[in-house]
């Protein structure tokens, strides 16, 4: 059994248990296993780490990687 679904019967059992007892507690685990809070410190650096690393490029540069991805995306 993958850890996928290992992890979903997991919190199908957690939330059974929760309704048995009548305790409604807020999950620590967000729907992908992740905890909030370093969810939002990663998204906080991702937000950062995009707009520095284009400044940092020259514009050959990021015309390449433009094109590289358009290859990517539309196979043009």
């Amino acid at each position: 059994m993958s850890k996928k679904k290992d992890h979903d019967f997991a919190v199908r059992a957690f939330k059974i248990i929760q309704e048995a007892t009548g305790d409604k507690q807020e999950k620590p685990l967000d729907t992908d296993g992740k905890h909030p809070n370093a969810v939002a410190l990663g998204r906080l650096g991702g937000l950062k780490g995009g707009k520095i690393r284009a400044s940092r490029l020259t514009p050959e540069q990021r015309s390449e990687i433009a094109k590289k991805a358009a290859k990517a995306r539309w196979g043009v």
